[in-house]
């Protein structure tokens, strides 16, 4: 008989990628029980989430189903994705009565909420974990169903709501286990082998998300003279500005995309300039890698972006660059004093005190495994 375990999330690779994360710590527990385990992955009908799912093997089983996106301003669509979101219900409702799972793990993102709906109303225990400093709309919502509300920071307790505080539980951020294996030789092959790289120069390696960051692109872009001058960029510029940047040089090397080299990749790097989303600051962290951010903010975001790094400025790993700031004249301080690599080793211990201790991933597998009930032998890492 096999355990069965619902992951519900996504719409974005910061509410994939960490649950895959724990998916493959839950197989990793597994396996050392002798215990059999199949982990169906509830997602978005439509997008990213059957590709990247299915990609990592981490799941068994990739089941779509129908959501509506959850808004905060007054659009038409609204009107349209309520019966979406009721379709999202009924299909979740009739796939988790047939799978009948010990648990549903929710990772976020508005696909999350129907699975976690349906499994209320069908006594299945719910676990939702929230990646960012302060809870987004669907966590909100989520929590009303969960037994456990798993977050990253301390401080996001605070933003929950009284009498759902005491089923919280600080886990930290899961981040795949292959960036605890990552091998900056790997890297450093991957990205200069055969090429006429300067490999005195150090690297920075410029991360907009999944799907790319046009105003951190029209940084490097315009500025690319003076970056290439100090170091070899590399810069995954997402599918949407694949033909704004221009050609790959000696000292720059754009990429779309980068997905299974990548934890190589930022073990190789020796600065990060990147957006905050959760996945990339804890990867980076994970990585001890001084970095940049220039986080998301304005309309059309709930600012945790910001609140994200500004938890890393304050403890010293990271320079953060928010709204008028974000100009080239600031960057380029920053940047000048991580040359310095004393500055880059200090920022770079700040980074290992955060990440420090038992992995997240670990932590919540083992969270889930126990909520399950028996007695399972664990890894200590």
């Amino acid at each position: 008989m096999s355990i069965k375990i619902v992951f519900a999330g996504g719409g974005t690779g910061g509410h994939i990628y960490p649950g895959l994360a724990v998916a493959d710590e839950l197989k990793k527990i597994a396996e050392k029980n002798n215990l059999k385990i199949r982990i169906y992955w509830f997602g978005n009908s439509s997008g990213m989430d059957r590709t990247l799912v299915e990609k990592s093997g981490s799941a068994d089983r990739f089941c779509a189903i129908p959501s509506g996106k959850l808004r905060r301003y007054f659009s038409i669509k609204n009107f349209f994705d309520v019966f979406k979101i009721i379709a999202g219900i009924a299909v979740s409702f009739f796939r988790l009565l047939f799978i009948r799972p010990a648990v549903v793990f929710s990772k976020g993102g508005f696909v999350s909420v129907p699975p976690c709906f349906a499994a209320r109303i069908l006594r299945i225990p719910v676990f939702t974990h929230e990646c960012d400093f302060t809870p987004g709309l669907a966590t909100k919502i989520n929590s009303r169903f969960a037994s456990k509300i798993l977050v990253s920071y301390p401080e996001t307790v605070k933003f929950l709501p009284k009498n759902k505080q005491s089923i919280a539980v600080v886990t930290g951020n899961p981040v795949r286990p292959v960036f605890y294996e990552a091998d900056a030789q790997k890297g450093r092959k991957f990205l200069f082998e055969g090429k006429n790289a300067d490999l005195k120069k150090p690297v920075l390696l410029v991360l907009g998300g999944s799907l790319g960051a046009h105003q951190l692109n029209e940084l490097v872009v315009e500025n690319l003279a003076w970056l290439t001058e100090h170091f070899n960029v590399v810069h995954q510029c997402g599918s949407k500005d694949a033909n704004f940047v221009p050609a790959q040089t000696d000292s720059y090397f754009p990429y779309p995309f980068i997905y299974e080299q990548m934890p190589d990749v930022i073990a190789c790097a020796d600065v990060i300039l990147s957006r905050a989303g959760a996945n990339t600051v804890w990867e980076s962290a994970v990585e001890k890698k001084p970095s940049v951010l220039i986080p998301l903010c304005g309309n059309g975001t709930r600012g945790d972006q910001v609140d994200n790094a500004n938890f890393f400025k304050e403890r010293g790993a990271a320079f953060v660059l928010t709204g008028n700031e974000a100009v080239f004249e600031n960057l380029r301080n920053c940047l000048e004093k991580l040359l310095d690599k004393k500055e880059r080793d200090l920022m770079s211990q700040k980074m290992a005190e955060l990440a420090s201790g038992k992995r997240a991933s670990l932590k919540i597998a083992e969270l889930i495994f126990k909520s399950i009930g028996g007695t399972i032998k664990v890894t200590s890492v």
